[in-house]
């Protein structure tokens, strides 16, 4: 499977909701809810909420995330393909974003060194 990295630079193709997904995976999907629900306190969150085909564009299913999520919401209305094209990279929303997903920021960063080469 080729990557897919969402604009805020987290690998869609490695989020185990977006596995259990393109599987058709129930089971999956399942335990998928049932972690997120205690990691997350999110006792009403559903297979339904979480079912995804990746964050870029409009095609395909979201996850429920994806319609809230700022950084997203900012690059769709940029026309980029994810943040690291940004001139106003790494903005607030990221750097917040960047805490808990330093993998993140190591892949944007990546690809915005590239943009400069």
């Amino acid at each position: 499977m080729e990557p897919s990295i969402a604009y805020c630079g987290l690998l869609c193709t490695e989020c185990p909701a977006y596995i259990a997904t393109q599987a058709g995976d129930l089971a999956a999907l399942e335990q998928v809810v049932a972690e997120w629900r205690q990691a997350f306190n999110a006792p009403g969150l559903t297979v339904e909420l979480i079912r995804c085909d990746g964050c870029l564009g409009t095609a395909g299913r979201k996850m429920v995330h994806c319609f809230e999520c700022e950084m997203r919401a900012c690059a769709m209305g940029r026309d980029l393909p994810n943040c690291a094209h940004c001139p106003d990279y790494a903005c607030d929303k990221l750097e917040g974003f960047f805490g808990p997903a330093p993998e993140a920021r190591t892949r944007l960063d990546g690809i915005r060194d590239g943009l400069r080469a």
